[in-house]
């Protein structure tokens, strides 16, 4: 693989995007800059304070594609001009009210029928928690009773869960139930296995989320495809590393408890590989969605493809990276013929803005990414012959 080829890499971007992007990842490289503007926009969205002007024309513009689906097709459509497909969320973060959850429901279902007949859009994504109270999660991954008013208010969270599942697999759209924090994945795991063994008989519609960041999570990968092996039903696995890094440790160390988190990079990359040689090995049960930005790894899956004899573009074999970020990694593999599917996130700009802080964040916290990415821009820059715009 050449990840170098920044022509092919920033075919997309005008010299104004490129000296944007770059402008952008200087910014975000500053932890302390970032970690300032983090907790001024959090109490800005507590004090309810205007202040989606500052993310509008800045992080917005590099990690969303729109404010709705029709404003991002356009760029679905410049995307998949490059082999790259996409897929698309409302970013919108975990809800607190009934309305809120119906709504959220709609949103997905609607993004559902807008992907429906696309080729470009073969799958969309949510989070359990926009569906239901986080408090009900933690509840009932720690095993906790639920009080009669809790019960039916759960009842709803699976029904709602339930219907976006049904409506995937009536509108042939794969859809990926993201992972969430360690206390309350317990409650969306189950969920996760019981959609699949319900809609995944003959071909893997929905699909769950392993963060590979957890020490426990290759030997649960393993438990679910045995499951799956044994009761004769397909799962669908979107291989990650991990989101939640620094509110897992600080939370663990605040209650005296371990760290669920491997103690180091070195140990979460083997996790990952060994995850990645093992779903390969049963891709014929395991469909595997590989969504990461780390080079080695994406080599380390080619490589293991090739020993297999499987074809770059295997059908039950894709690389998604996120939109606004390694495009390197992307185009350069879609070029290769292989699989690729892009994290495209939408909405209002006020309502997508604590996605936006984990992007900002998770760009300062990852070591080794944004530099990575300001120097392949100023490669492209230099390639161009391009002083300013």
């Amino acid at each position: 693989m050449n990840f170098e080829n920044t022509e092919h890499a920033y075919k997309l971007k005008s010299n104004r995007e490129l000296f944007r992007a770059l402008y952008l990842f200087k910014l975000i490289s500053n932890q302390r800059l970032v970690a300032f503007l983090t907790k001024f926009a959090i109490l800005a969205i507590k004090f309810k304070l205007p202040i989606s002007f500052l993310f509008k024309y800045t992080v917005f513009k590099q990690f969303c594609s729109g404010i709705s689906e029709k404003d991002s097709i356009d760029e679905v459509d410049r995307l998949a001009s490059y082999n790259v497909k996409s897929y698309m969320h409302y970013a919108s973060e975990s809800q607190k009210s009934e309305v809120g959850m119906d709504e959220s429901l709609t949103k997905i279902l609607d993004t559902l029928k807008f992907s429906s007949g696309k080729s470009a859009l073969q799958f969309t994504v949510f989070k359990a928690t926009s569906l239901g109270p986080i408090d009900l999660f933690e509840k009932v991954s720690a095993g906790i009773g639920l009080n009669y008013e809790e019960k039916n208010i759960w009842r709803r969270v699976l029904k709602r869960i339930e219907v976006c599942c049904k409506t995937a697999r009536s509108l042939n759209v794969k859809i990926f139930i993201d992972a969430e924090e360690s206390w309350i994945q317990s409650a969306i795991d189950d969920i996760a296995e019981s959609m699949m063994a319900k809609f995944n008989t003959n071909k893997a519609y929905v699909f769950t989320t392993i963060q590979m960041y957890r020490i426990d999570r290759l030997a649960y990968l393993k438990k679910i495809i045995d499951k799956a092996e044994e009761k004769k039903f397909l799962i669908g696995v979107k291989l990650v590393r991990g989101a939640y890094m620094e509110k897992e440790n600080i939370r663990a160390k605040n209650l005296g408890i371990s760290s669920p988190i491997c103690k180091n990079k070195k140990a979460t990359d083997l996790n990952f590989d060994k995850a990645l040689e093992h779903i390969i090995d049963k891709v014929h049960i395991c469909n595997l969605f590989i969504g990461s930005h780390n080079e080695e790894s994406i080599i380390k899956a080619t490589k293991l493809m090739n020993k297999y004899k499987y074809k770059n573009n295997h059908p039950f074999i894709w690389f998604s990276q996120l939109y606004g970020m390694a495009d390197h990694i992307s185009f350069n593999l879609a070029l290769e013929g292989y699989q690729v599917v892009k994290y495209v996130p939408f909405g209002p700009v006020k309502e997508v803005i604590p996605y936006l802080i984990r992007r900002a964040e998770e760009n300062t916290s990852v070591s080794g990414q944004t530099p990575r990415e300001l120097n392949l821009i100023k490669k492209e820059i230099r390639r161009r012959k391009i002083n300013s715009v």
